[in-house]
């Protein structure tokens, strides 16, 4: 009886957990965004192979973050997790501008991915803290690459990020719990 009233109770008042999928290419700084996220630190780790999940509590919402590997051989994977998606985050290395394109046609088979219709798409223009002199792209340059306001059916926001200083990171799940809030 105890067993059944506390299995009742949790489905009843457990909050929903928000999924949130990470996405971009190779070393964009996925992982390290995910874990400056839910730890609050920089936490060294080897290029993503398969997936990394964290469950995180921010401003009344729960979100399960899911970082899926970026590599040429992984992202034909990406649509097994599609899925209940409410929100992508993609990443994009600002200082790799010579791969933006190859980001655009990653983002533009996402966008017709029908089970992603409705997710909203916050794109984190990473790697800020970087000298522009280096050929480091602003996020207005990283929006006009990707084709962002050509977007017209989604929701979308892009911010500028440094994944190693959490600069712009939580303005942008700001933004999220802003959206998920008001559907």
């Amino acid at each position: 009886m105890g067993v059944t009233f506390s299995s009742l109770w949790s489905r009843l008042f457990a909050r929903k957990e928000t999924k949130v999928l990470i996405l971009g290419l190779d070393n964009a700084g996925k992982s390290t965004i995910l874990y400056r996220i839910t730890m609050g630190s920089v936490v060294a780790s080897a290029p993503t192979v398969g997936s990394n999940h964290e469950i995180y509590d921010y401003k009344g919402v729960r979100f399960g973050l899911i970082d899926l590997g970026g590599q040429s051989s992984l992202r034909s994977s990406w649509n097994q997790y599609f899925a209940e998606t409410e929100a992508i985050i993609l990443v994009i290395d600002s200082n790799d501008p010579a791969r933006l394109n190859l980001a655009k046609q990653e983002l533009q088979k996402l966008v017709k991915a029908e089970e992603l219709r409705t997710a909203l798409l916050l794109v984190l223009a990473n790697k800020q803290d970087l000298p522009a002199s280096e050929g480091r792209l602003t996020p207005a340059q990283v929006s006009e690459g990707l084709g962002l306001t050509d977007l017209r059916e989604r929701e979308w926001q892009i911010m500028g990020c440094s994944a190693l200083t959490g600069l712009g990171l939580f303005e942008g799940m700001d933004w999220l719990v802003t959206k998920l809030s008001a559907k």
